[in-house]
């Protein structure tokens, strides 16, 4: 008797990701901080995870997480960035900028400061009521080196994809460490300081007045909201389609700069989610010490803000390389994946903690 092969069932296509998209978290998906921050008037991380906003004196700002994304494309957010409070006369050292920094060893295979050296080519969506000119810029951050690209948004309110290549730096390239290798900066308003120059189109050492000429100011106006995902930048001069990760696999590598206890839609601070997720001391009066184990690897030893249950910041002492906030000096130490706590108790109604731990470039 034919003996019949019988084949197995098709298996799905879930391939994983090959890592071509240097930006992490380019569609705004983990926004572990908060999913909206009002009342920005200074630099700092807000909202969406890696991407940092820089803001001197420009306008008062709100920060969001935001659902409005461009049809048919496969996002489900965006960052949205919503003036609350105009300024139309912009001070010369002024500036709104949208930054993420890249580790310069997750670069090397660039080949930057050689005859080899390959372009980037930076894609977004990109949605903003103010059109004119804007400035996308990168820095060789170990070499103090720029190069700048004007793009155009020309339909106010209208999602446009937006593409750019940069040549490679064949100058010099980035370290190859856990420090700030390249920068990615979107301006979106600069003062004198940064446009009474010509626009540095091509690599040359970071002059000021040369990084954001042209810039129109997105601070003019309180009607002047801005979105943008999808940011992606590549080796190569072809931007190819957006590389979708798992919400797990951007988590993490999310997580290698700042991660929390507490659940993921709890904002940090936030009253009364302390509990099982967090560091249980059980009541005591007395010192207690604690290690806290990092879900993932940091960039290097992190800083760990401690909060109560009242969503209190700092109410143990903890160590980072020097002890902040009072408490017995010891043997305790932070490392990539833990940090010692000494709870230095002074009431037992405090009876756990959540924290943050941070690492960011």
């Amino acid at each position: 008797m034919a003996l019949t092969r019988i084949q197995p069932p098709a298996i799905a296509d879930v391939r994983e990701p090959n890592f071509r998209n240097i930006i992490i978290n380019g569609d705004m998906a983990v926004a572990q901080r908060a999913t909206s921050t009002a009342s920005i008037t200074s630099a700092g991380f807000q909202t969406v995870d890696r991407f940092y906003t820089g803001v001197t004196t420009a306008g008062t700002w709100t920060q969001s997480q935001d659902t409005d994304v461009p049809s048919g494309e496969g996002f489900a957010t965006s960052l949205k960035m919503d003036c609350t409070t105009a300024d139309g006369s912009l001070a010369a050292g002024d500036l709104i900028q949208l930054v993420q920094y890249v580790e310069g060893q997750n670069l090397q295979y660039l080949k930057w400061g050689t005859a080899y050296a390959q372009s980037l080519t930076l894609s977004f969506w990109v949605k903003s009521v103010l059109t004119g000119t804007y400035i996308a810029e990168l820095r060789n951050s170990d070499n103090t080196r720029t190069i700048c690209s004007s793009y155009t948004i020309s339909s106010g309110s209208t999602w446009e994809k937006k593409t750019i290549t940069f040549a490679g730096d064949t100058n010099s390239g980035p370290a190859n460490d856990n420090g700030e290798g390249l920068r990615l900066t979107l301006w979106l308003a600069a003062g004198s300081t940064y446009t009474s120059g010509s626009l540095a189109t091509s690599w040359q050492t970071t002059t000021q007045a040369n990084r954001a000429v042209g810039q129109v100011n997105l601070a003019s106006s309180t009607s002047n909201n801005f979105w943008i995902t999808g940011i992606q930048l590549e080796a190569g001069s072809v931007a190819t389609d957006f590389e979708v990760e798992t919400f797990g696999q951007n988590l993490q590598r999310c997580q290698r700069y700042y991660e929390k206890s507490y659940n993921y839609a709890d904002p940090p601070a936030t009253t009364g989610s302390g509990g099982s997720n967090g560091l249980q001391f059980g009541g005591a009066t007395a010192n207690i010490d604690a290690t806290v184990l990092m879900s993932v690897r940091k960039r290097a030893a992190p800083t760990l803000t401690v909060y109560d249950l009242a969503g209190t910041s700092n109410k143990a002492s903890y160590y980072t390389g020097s002890w902040s906030n009072g408490g017995s000096l010891g043997g305790s130490r932070a490392k990539e994946t833990y940090v010692h706590v000494d709870t230095n108790i002074s009431s037992s109604s405090i009876v756990a903690w959540q924290y943050t731990a941070a690492a960011e470039l």
